[in-house]
């Protein structure tokens, strides 16, 4: 891994985006479970 302290520019750049990119795939990834876990408890619900 490199030292956050003696990176350049790019390298910089790269980390960003590579968390950005970590933390979108996360939060997409709670907000399907979420989902999933509604219409699956919608689903058990008497209809009439």
């Amino acid at each position: 891994m490199s030292d956050p302290q003696n990176e350049g520019p790019v390298d910089a750049k790269a980390r960003r985006g590579r968390n950005i990119a970590l933390a979108l795939g996360l939060v997409l990834f709670v907000v399907l479970v979420f989902i999933v876990t509604v219409v699956r408890m919608g689903a058990n619900t008497p209809h009439g």
